[in-house]
């Protein structure tokens, strides 16, 4: 079996979907012996440019293991469900399941600047001489 790393992105309108879509293509790779070695939920994102007209979409992706049989049913689902705005798979020589690098900017992101207490800015006060 070899390994491979796919992207999808999903129409914005579509996210609330996103997990069920997930599972079955989840059901449809451990139905075949496949195996899932990292399944990254990224959320929804500003697009480079627009598809369909859509400036935002929903981003997923997954390392997984199959056989080729499997990777072709799931290329069939991706490229039949309308939610699916784009897919791209990449053939990988090993299993990858650590972070990717959306993930790790995620979580080193700081912390948004509206928990810090406002600081005021110097009144400008102009005097009638």
């Amino acid at each position: 079996m070899r390994h491979y790393e796919i992207v999808l992105i999903v129409h914005p309108d579509q996210s609330e979907q996103v997990p069920a879509m997930l599972d079955r293509y989840r059901q449809m790779v451990s139905s075949r012996k496949g195996a899932i070695h990292r399944l990254e939920d990224w959320g929804r994102r500003q697009m480079t440019y627009p598809i369909q007209k859509l400036h935002k979409a929903h981003y997923v992706m997954m390392n997984i293991e199959c056989d080729n049989e499997t990777l072709l049913e799931l290329e069939h689902a991706f490229k039949f469900n309308d939610a699916v705005l784009r897919h791209l798979t990449v053939s990988m020589t090993e299993a990858v399941t650590g972070p990717s690098v959306m993930m790790r900017e995620e979580k080193s992101r700081p912390v948004a600047a509206a928990d810090e207490p406002a600081k005021a800015a110097p009144a400008v006060v102009e005097s009638a001489a």
